[in-house]
């Protein structure tokens, strides 16, 4: 029988908090059981959720969080390393502003915040491993993105030597998360030197198609390029690990388009919005992951400018529960059909002997 995507899940990043039930692990996990989540995707950095060392080094307390999940009957579907692996490849222009993504011991120092970055990806696939997860989430940085438009022109071999130091700090960390039994899905986006299929494959092209590279497939960075993401799903279905299930409206006009005009959210063209109520085409989505055999979660990440994040929660999970396609083994006519008979077959196409 064709595999069946799972879900409803939710990623947590954008929930936790400082108050109850968003601030500890049993209490948002139950917080989202009582949705109707079936699975959540955990933010490694969060301390408040999920101590990421102690996960690397202890199986029992992986049995201790993933025990705390099952008694809410909810599934870990895989940890994030989003802002750590944010912060494996930076390029200089950006080193103050993701400092604010580091421990305070390694700001204002980029070689110190990558040694601690590199670290805490290895850490998570050692976690994951222990958790018995066999994918992953995160970004893989940029070097390149600041000369994304080509003006000035940029210099000969600029993007590809990028390209070629992403894959250099990501090998090593890819192999770690293989010793391990573990896919990285690598959220495609701007800001990232990966942010289309054009530079997935150039990724992988200088990561020599490494096994674990895969993608964390999230439509909403596709209609704000104004990419056909149906089409993306038929061309990188194999290499489709993840999902992230999060809506999206473009609404160019005469005074803006793709790149928005530097306005803040809510007046940009380009706007991420709560499942439903944006522009994105979910019944194709999930029919073509479903076509293509996607067997992984369907989560939830939340981000709108407009709508309050626990309404969007609650909403989310039917919102995913209602396009998830059970699939099916049979054929709608296999009414009408019959036994295979192979002397049949040779007389209606005219290759039985006479």
């Amino acid at each position: 029988m064709p595999a069946t995507m799972k879900g409803p899940a939710i990623f947590l990043a954008q929930f936790a908090g400082d108050e109850a039930p968003f601030n500890s692990f049993p209490s948002i996990v139950k917080w989202a059981a009582s949705l109707g989540y079936k699975g959540v995707q955990v933010p490694s950095w969060d301390k408040r959720l999920f101590d990421l060392e102690k996960a690397a080094s202890s199986k029992t307390y992986c049995d201790e969080i993933a025990g705390i999940a099952t008694q809410h009957g909810v599934t870990i579907t895989e940890l994030s390393t989003h802002l750590q692996g944010q912060l494996v490849v930076v390029n200089p222009a950006y080193d103050e502003l993701f400092d604010a993504f580091a421990p305070a011991e390694v700001k204002g120092n980029p070689a110190a915040r990558r040694e601690w970055a590199e670290r805490q990806v290895r850490l998570a696939a050692k976690a994951s491993r222990n958790l018995g997860l066999t994918g992953h989430v995160g970004f893989p940085g940029a070097l390149a993105w600041p000369y994304l438009y080509p003006w000035p022109q940029r210099p000969a071999g600029l993007i590809e030597e990028a390209f070629a130091e992403l894959a250099r700090r990501w090998k090593p960390l890819l192999d770690a998360f293989d010793e391990n039994g573990v896919d990285v899905g690598f959220e495609i986006h701007p800001g990232e030197d990966v942010f289309d299929g054009i530079t997935f494959e150039m990724f992988l092209a200088a990561l020599n198609n490494h096994p674990r590279c895969k993608i964390n497939y999230d439509p909403s960075h596709f209609l704000l390029q104004q990419l056909d993401y149906l089409a993306f799903i038929d061309i990188y279905a194999e290499r489709i690990s993840a999902f992230h299930v999060k809506d999206a409206e473009f609404n160019p006009s005469g005074r803006q388009g793709v790149y928005s005009g530097y306005q803040p959210w809510i007046n940009r063209a380009g706007r991420f919005r709560s499942l439903g109520d944006g522009q994105i085409d979910f019944s194709g989505i999930f029919s073509r992951l479903a076509t293509h055999g996607y067997a992984g979660w369907a989560v939830l990440e939340w981000e709108c400018c407009l709508k309050h994040p626990e309404d969007g929660a609650r909403e989310g999970a039917e919102f995913i529960k209602r396009h998830i396609i059970r699939t099916t083994d049979k054929a709608f006519d296999d009414f009408a059909g019959g036994e295979t008979d192979k002397n049949q077959i040779a007389r209606l196409i005219g290759t039985a002997k006479r």
